[in-house]
């Protein structure tokens, strides 16, 4: 994929090529984050004092502010970070960006046109810009908003002027977002979660990078990667993953801003992903 910044400021989304963007921009260092509070609970006993602890560690030398949500079904555990703490979205959106889009096709029951689905194919799996436009302009803003009504995604503000990538997201309402496409319920249908989580098991090999990182053989992956640097607050890094296998049934979200680089970010995000599915493997 090949994305040029010239082609629109409304390309904020961040679709640019991984190997343009890996190269980073030079960036002031922010200042090192307070030292985080990260809050755990399980039915397991001793895996949530794990969790607390190895996340802890994860972002204790890291520059900038990270956010981080874990849900696992199996063990009735859950991790939250700076839960309702907005970042600049990026690409992330894409996947609310689809959902909306199935939640509108479902209530007149049509399925999606194969315009439509090479749009979404192309969002998802390449994070094209161009596509995540076209379909968020057809959408328009309030049937964006009455998605995220019904998904209960209260702490989400669309982008204004079709910049999609600036919308305010926050990790309480990605990982209801990835509850929502992981197990039944009355937002979305089955067949529209099983069609955006195979796109996002169907990413290019060069955005499988973050909540998939350090999984363990035999642990299912779906993901949605976001990145953009902008003037203030450097590069939002920002990974959306769901998981299942080893007796395990999780969701988890890490996002970032603040980063020096693109890479910083992928170190951070995947240095929190690797102690999650480390000690999920060993509950």
């Amino acid at each position: 994929m090949t994305h040029r910044i010239r082609r629109s400021r409304r390309l904020l989304g961040a679709g640019l090529a991984a190997g343009v963007l890996m190269a980073g921009v030079a960036a002031a260092a922010p200042a090192a984050a307070a030292t985080p509070t990260v809050s755990c609970t399980s039915a397991r006993a001793g895996l949530a004092a794990k969790l607390k602890k190895d996340i802890t560690a994860a972002l204790a030398n890291r520059k900038g502010t990270a956010a981080v949500g874990l849900y696992d079904r199996s063990t009735n555990t859950t991790c939250t970070l700076r839960a309702s703490t907005a970042f600049d979205s990026a690409s992330v959106v894409k996947v609310t960006v689809l959902s909306a889009l199935l939640w509108d096709a479902q209530k007149t029951g049509r399925a999606l046109t194969s315009r439509e689905k090479t749009l979404a194919t192309a969002m998802i799996t390449k994070s094209d810009n161009a596509s995540t436009s076209t379909l968020w302009k057809q959408l328009g803003t309030t049937k964006i908003k009455n998605f995220l009504t019904a998904a209960k995604m209260t702490q989400t503000k669309p982008g204004a002027n079709g910049y999609w990538g600036l919308t305010q997201i926050t990790v309480t309402d990605e990982q209801k977002l990835l509850k929502l496409l992981t197990a039944r319920n009355a937002v979305l249908t089955d067949a529209s979660r099983a069609y955006v989580t195979t796109l996002m098991g169907q990413v290019v090999p060069a955005q499988r990078w973050g909540t998939p990182y350090g999984r363990p053989a035999g642990v299912s992956w779906h993901v949605k990667n976001g990145w953009l640097s902008r003037a203030t607050l450097g590069w939002r890094v920002h990974s959306v993953g769901t998981f299942k296998g080893g007796g395990h049934d999780y969701v988890m979200t890490v996002l970032t801003h603040g980063n020096s680089t693109m890479n910083y970010g992928v170190t951070t995000i995947q240095g929190v992903a690797k102690v999650i599915h480390k000690d999920l493997a060993a509950s």
